[in-house]
C-alpha cells in the first residue's frame, strides 16, 4: 500500500470513470451509514420512499434490485480503469513481468484485506471469501492475464467462466447440494463448506468470484474501447447496444435460470453486465461528451480513495462518526420524533464519511495499492 500526494489528473482523463467509481463508492458508504434502513421504516409503507428503500437492499433471493448492481458496478469499473493504468506503465517502460508482479501482489493484498475484515469482529481467524475485496482479488488478476489477448478471446473466456459456473450448479450431484437454485443447497454452498469449513453467511458464496470475473473482463474491454480512436458516437452506440442486448437476454433467461445475485447465476451476470455497459455509456455521454460536469467532483472525491473509505467504514469508522454526532443530533432533532432523528443521524454519518474523503482530496492524499 502506498500514499501519494499526486492528484493524478492529466489532460484527456476520462472523468466519467472517476464519476462512475465515485458514485459506486458513495452508495457503498451510504449503506454503512445506515441511512437506507430509515427509508423502509414501517411508517413509509406504500410510499415512493419505501420503494426506493427496498431498491437499496438486495433482493431476498430471486429477482433484481438496484442494490444488486452495486458490486457488479464496482467490479466493472475496476476493469475499465485497468487499460488506462497498465498502458501508462507499459509506455513508461515497465515490462510485462513487472506489471504481472504488480498485479499479483495487488491481488494478494486485496485477498488479505478482504479476509481480514471477517476477523475483526469475532477477534479470531475466520476465513471467508464473499466481500467485494476478496472477490475482486480473483476477478482483477484473471482479467489482467487476459487483457493483452484479442477482444474475441476475452469475450470467449468471460462466457466460458459463466458457462462452467452454470454447469457446475446445474449438474453437481452431491446429495444435499444438488439443488442449483435453492439457498444453501447448491454447488456454491458445498464449495464453501468443503474449502472454508463454513457457509458464506446470508446465502452468499465464495464461488461468485468466478462468474463475476466476466464483469471485470467486460470492463477491460470497455476501457480499451474508450481509449481507442473511435468517435464518441460509435463508442456510445457500441456500449448501449451491447448493454441492451445483455439486459434483454438476461431477463429473458430468468424463466429457466433465475436471476439470483447471492449465487451469481448466469442470468444475473449477463443482465447486470448489461446495466454496467448502459450506465457507463450514459456517464461517458453526459460527462466526457456533453461536458456536463457540475456533479462529477462530488462523487469523484469518494472514488479517489475507494480502498481507504471502504476499509474505514468497514472497520467501524461509521460508528465513530455516529458516536461523535449523536449527542448533537439528539438535541437538535430529538423533539421531532424518532424517525426524523434517526434520518438526521444516519445522513450525518454519510456526510461525515464523504467529508473524510474530501479532507484527503483537499490535501492531495490518495491511498492506493
Amino acid at each position: 500500500m502506498k500514499t501519494t500526494n499526486l492528484l493524478g489528473q492529466d489532460q484527456g482523463r476520462m472523468l466519467s470513470i472517476d464519476f462512475f467509481r465515485g458514485f459506486t463508492m458513495f452508495m457503498l458508504i451510504g449503506e454503512f451509514s445506515g441511512f437506507f434502513g430509515v427509508l423502509v421504516h414501517p411508517s413509509m409503507n406504500g410510499t415512493i420512499i419505501s420503494f426506493i428503500g427496498h431498491q437499496l437492499d438486495h433482493a431476498e433471493w430471486i429477482g433484481l434490485h438496484f442494490w444488486d448492481l452495486i458490486q457488479p458496478f464496482f467490479m466493472f469499473i475496476v476493469g475499465v480503469a485497468m487499460p488506462f493504468s497498465m498502458t501508462r506503465r507499459w509506455n513508461r517502460g515497465d515490462s510485462w513481468n513487472t506489471t504481472l508482479r504488480h498485479a499479483a501482489i495487488r491481488s494478494i493484498l486485496l485477498l488479505f484485506l478482504g479476509w481480514a475484515l471477517y476477523c475483526i469482529g469475532p477477534g479470531k481467524i475466520n476465513f471467508r471469501f464473499t466481500n467485494v475485496l476478496a472477490q475482486l482479488s480473483v476477478t482483477y488478476f484473471i482479467a489482467f492475464l487476459l487483457m493483452r489477448k484479442a477482444v474475441k478471446w476475452q469475450i470467449l473466456a468471460s462466457f466460458l467462466l459463466i458457462l462452467i459456473s452454470d454447469l457446475l450448479y446445474r449438474f453437481w450431484g452431491v446429495a444435499g447440494f444438488d439443488q442449483p437454485f435453492t439457498p444453501d443447497q447448491n454447488f456454491g454452498s458445498w464449495f464453501d463448506l468443503t474449502f472454508f469449513g463454513q457457509p458464506g453467511g446470508g446465502h452468499w458464496v465464495a464461488f461468485n468470484a468466478i462468474p463475476t470475473t466476466a464483469h471485470t473482463i467486460w470492463g477491460v474491454i470497455a476501457g480499451m474501447m474508450l481509449m481507442n480512436d473511435w468517435n464518441p458516437r460509435k463508442k456510445i452506440q457500441t456500449m448501449l447496444i451491447a448493454g441492451i442486448i445483455g439486459v434483454v437476454i438476461g431477463y429473458s433467461m430468468n424463466s429457466f435460470i433465475p436471476i439470483i445475485k447471492h449465487i451469481c447465476t448466469s442470468s444475473f451476470v449477463i443482465v447486470s453486465g448489461g446495466w454496467c455497459l448502459i450506465a457507463l455509456a450514459i456517464s461517458y455521454w453526459l460527462i466526457d461528451v456533453r461536458n456536463y460536469r457540475k456533479f462529477t467532483l462530488f462523487f469523484a472525491i469518494v472514488g479517489m480513495n475507494p480502498l481507504f473509505i471502504y476499509l474505514f467504514a468497514h472497520t467501524r469508522g461509521n460508528q465513530w462518526i455516529e458516536a461523535i454526532a449523536k449527542p448533537f443530533i439528539n438535541v437538535i432533532f430529538g423533539p421531532f420524533g424518532e424517525l426524523i432523528n434517526q434520518a438526521a443521524l444516519t445522513a450525518t454519518v454519510w456526510a461525515g464519511l464523504w467529508g473524510i474523503c474530501y479532507f484527503l482530496y483537499q490535501r492531495k492524499v490518495f491511498i492506493k495499492l
